[in-house]
């Protein structure tokens, strides 16, 4: 959406691969919990009920795509990226996944 003429373009606050905030001027597509290091869906219903009881929001985070929340040492969530979960686990224990 383009703004009007004499408004300023809309920006988002994005973590890069390096942890540190930018500005985009197209929204992140995951979003992530600071304190807990994790990144999920936009959507996710973990992440959603936290938020509606007024939690979560002072920490949360926004990323441009899965590369850069690796990159910037989050983990999947289990809740809405179970298969992205489970990789990453085995993978820190030394084990294999399908």
């Amino acid at each position: 959406m383009t703004p009007a003429p004499g408004e300023p373009a809309r920006t988002y606050t994005l973590l890069g691969g390096d942890g540190r905030p930018y500005q985009s001027p197209v929204p992140g597509t995951l979003g992530g919990h600071r304190r807990g290091r994790l990144y999920g869906r936009l959507d996710c219903p973990s992440a959603l009920r936290a938020i509606a009881c007024g939690h979560y929001v002072t920490h949360r985070v926004f990323f441009a795509d899965e590369a850069a929340a690796v990159a910037a040492g989050y983990r999947p969530c289990a809740v809405c990226l179970p298969r992205a979960y489970a990789r990453w686990k085995a993978e820190r224990e030394g084990t294999t996944t399908p």
